[in-house]
C-alpha cells in the first residue's frame, strides 16, 4: 500500500453499495414487524393536528339548524332576547368564544411558492474516468483502494455527468477554506437567484431564513453569508443547521413550518446543500472512501409562505411533517460518523450496521406516518391484523398497507442504489414510482439534503404533477434520523413554463441502468 499500513479488516465490507448478499446487510422488512407504540404515536399526531376540526361539525349542525328557521322565527327570537340581557350576553359570549377558539387553534396553512435546484457549469462534470484519473494522480490511495473505488462507481448507480467542485478536480487538488467558500457561494447564490427570479419576491420581504449544510460550518455562518449578499433585513429570523446529515433538508422544512405558525404574513427561505471541497477523503480507510464515490455537488432553495394571498400562485401545500430520531441508541448514533483515520485524515465513516439501522428508522417513521395519510380502509385492515398478531397472538399473515393509495409520487432520498432497491421492494413500488430517485442518483449523484428537490423537479419536468396529487418526500441521515414531508399539489405544473435543471435534457430520461450484483470486498 502507498502508506505502508494494513487496512482495517473491520471496515472491508461496510459500503452500502458493496455489501455481500446476506440478509443482515439488507433493509429489514419493516412493514412486517411493527411496534404498537409507533402506531399509537401516529394516531396521537392525528388527534393533535386535527383538534380544531372538532369545531367544524358543531358549526355545521348549528348552521343546518339555523337554515330551518323562518323570518318569523327570527323576529320572535329577537322579541324574546330584547328584554333578556342575560341571554343576549351569554349567547354573544358563546359565539365569540367558539369563533376565537376555532381561529386560534387552527394551524396556518404553509405553501411552497416555488423552488430552484442549482445546476453547476459543464466544466464541473466528473465522469467515472475523470474521477479515477484524478484519484490516481493524488498519489495517496493504494492500488487496492483505487480498484475498490472503481468497483463502487460501477455499481453505484451514478452516471457520467455528475459534478464535483473545482478544488477537487484540480491537479493537484486544492481543498482550502477559500475554495470551500467559493463552492458554497456558487451553490447558494445560484439557487437563490433563480428562485427569486421565479417568484418575483424581493429579498427584503423574506422574514425567515433556514440554511442546512452538514459538514461545512464556517464563521460567519452560511446563513450570515446569505444575509450579507442579499442585504436581508435586520430583524430576519436566521438559523444555520450543521451536522444533521442528508435528512436535514426536511428538518429545515419542519423548522420553517413551525416558525410560520407563529409569525403571520411571512416568507421563509430554506437553503439545503452540502459542501464537498473540505470533505474529500484522501486516506485508505474503506469505510470512508465510499463517500468520495457517492457524494456530489448540488443544492436547492425553497420559498415557503403562510400568506393566504399566495395560495393561488403557489405550487404545493405542506400537509404533514413527521420526524424520527434514533440517536438514543449507540449503534444508530455511530453508524455514520465523521472521524479521523489512523493517519489523522478526516472522513465520514459508514458502519456495517447502516442498512439495519436505516431499516429501523424507516419502520418507525412510516408506522407513525401511516395513520395520517392512509385511507381508512387500509388503516382498518392493517390495524385489525396488527391487533390479531400482537395482542391475540393469532397466526395470520401481516397486512402490508398500500402506500400507493395515499400518494401519487414518491421522492426517496437518492443516497445510494442499495437503499433504493430495498425500499422499492419493501413498499412494493413500481419502476415508475422509483424513476425520479433513480434518475436523480444517475444524473446528479448523492447531493445530500437537496436530492429530494432534484427528484421533485424531475417529476415536474416529466409533466407528472397534476392538481391534487400528493407527494411523499422521505430522507434519512446521520444521527440516525428519518424524516418525511407530505405535499399536495395546488395546480397542474406545466413543464413548458418551468425552469429547472432537467428541462434541456429531460427527453434523455429515463435511462436504463443495468442491475449488477453486490460484491464482497473483504
Amino acid at each position: 500500500m502507498a502508506d505502508g499500513r494494513k487496512e482495517n479488516p473491520e471496515t472491508e465490507t461496510v459500503s452500502v453499495e458493496t455489501l455481500p448478499e446476506r440478509s443482515k446487510n439488507k433493509l429489514p422488512n419493516f412493514l412486517l414487524s411493527v411496534r404498537l407504540k409507533y402506531v399509537k404515536l401516529g394516531y396521537h399526531y392525528v388527534i393533535s393536528n386535527a383538534m380544531y376540526l372538532l369545531l367544524v361539525p358543531l358549526l355545521g349542525i348549528a348552521s343546518a339548524h339555523l337554515s330551518t328557521l323562518t323570518v318569523e322565527d327570527f323576529v320572535q327570537l329577537w322579541q324574546n332576547l330584547k328584554f333578556n340581557l342575560v341571554s343576549v350576553t351569554v349567547c354573544s359570549s358563546l359565539i365569540v368564544f367558539l369563533a376565537t377558539l376555532y381561529f386560534m387553534s387552527r394551524p396556518r396553512k404553509v405553501y411552497l411558492v416555488n423552488f430552484a435546484c442549482y445546476k453547476p457549469e459543464t466544466e464541473r462534470i466528473c465522469t467515472r474516468e475523470i474521477f479515477m484519473q484524478r484519484s490516481g494522480l493524488i498519489g495517496t490511495f493504494s492500488e487496492q483502494n483505487l480498484a475498490f473505488q472503481k468497483r463502487i462507481l460501477e455499481r453505484s448507480g451514478l452516471g457520467q455527468k455528475t459534478y464535483l467542485p473545482e478544488a477537487i478536480l484540480r491537479v493537484p487538488p486544492n481543498p482550502c477554506m477559500d475554495e470551500a467558500r467559493k463552492e458554497a457561494e456558487l451553490v447558494m447564490f445560484g439557487a437563490i437567484d433563480e428562485l427569486l427570479a421565479k417568484t418575483g419576491v424581493k429579498a427584503k420581504d423574506i422574514g425567515i431564513l433556514v440554511v442546512n449544510c452538514s459538514l461545512f460550518n464556517p464563521t460567519p455562518s452560511l446563513s450570515a453569508m446569505i444575509v450579507n449578499h442579499y442585504k436581508l433585513r435586520g430583524n430576519i429570523l436566521s438559523y444555520n443547521l450543521g451536522g444533521m446529515g442528508c435528512s436535514a433538508g426536511l428538518i429545515s422544512i419542519d423548522l420553517a413550518k413551525q416558525l410560520l405558525q407563529v409569525h403571520p404574513n411571512s416568507y421563509a427561505l430554506v437553503m439545503s446543500m452540502e459542501n464537498i471541497t473540505l470533505n474529500w477523503y484522501f486516506g485508505n480507510d474503506r469505510s470512508m472512501l465510499v463517500s468520495n464515490c457517492l457524494f456530489r455537488m448540488g443544492g436547492a432553495a425553497i420559498l415557503l409562505s403562510n400568506r393566504s394571498s399566495d395560495r393561488r400562485r403557489s405550487k404545493y401545500q405542506l400537509i404533514h411533517t413527521v420526524r424520527t430520531h434514533k440517536g438514543a441508541d449507540d449503534k444508530c448514533y455511530n453508524c455514520v460518523l465523521q472521524r479521523e483515520d489512523d493517519t489523522k485524515r478526516i472522513g465520514v465513516s459508514l458502519s456495517k450496521d447502516l442498512m439495519a439501522v436505516a431499516g429501523e428508522a424507516l419502520k418507525t417513521n412510516i408506522t407513525t406516518l401511516g395513520p395520517l395519510v392512509l385511507p381508512m380502509s387500509e388503516q382498518l385492515l392493517f390495524f385489525a391484523t396488527l391487533v390479531g398478531r400482537k395482542i391475540l397472538k393469532m397466526k395470520i399473515k401481516p397486512y402490508i398497507p398500500d402506500f400507493k393509495l395515499a400518494f401519487e409520487h414518491f421522492c426517496i432520498h437518492a443516497g445510494g442504489r442499495a437503499v433504493l432497491d430495498e425500499l422499492e421492494k419493501n413498499l412494493e413500488l413500481t419502476d415508475w414510482h422509483m424513476e425520479p430517485s433513480r434518475m436523480t442518483l444517475y444524473r446528479f449523484g448523492n447531493t445530500s439534503s437537496s436530492s429530494l428537490w432534484y427528484e421533485l423537479a424531475y417529476s415536474e419536468a416529466k409533466g407528472r404533477i397534476r392538481k391534487g396529487d400528493r407527494t411523499w418526500q422521505i430522507a434519512f441521515g446521520s444521527g440516525f434520523k428519518c424524516n418525511s414531508a407530505v405535499w399536495r399539489a395546488l395546480k397542474t405544473v406545466d413543464p413548458a413554463k418551468e425552469k429547472n435543471p432537467w428541462m434541456n435534457e429531460i427527453h434523455e430520461f429515463p435511462v436504463h441502468v443495468p442491475k449488477v450484483a453486490s460484491i464482497n470486498v473483504s
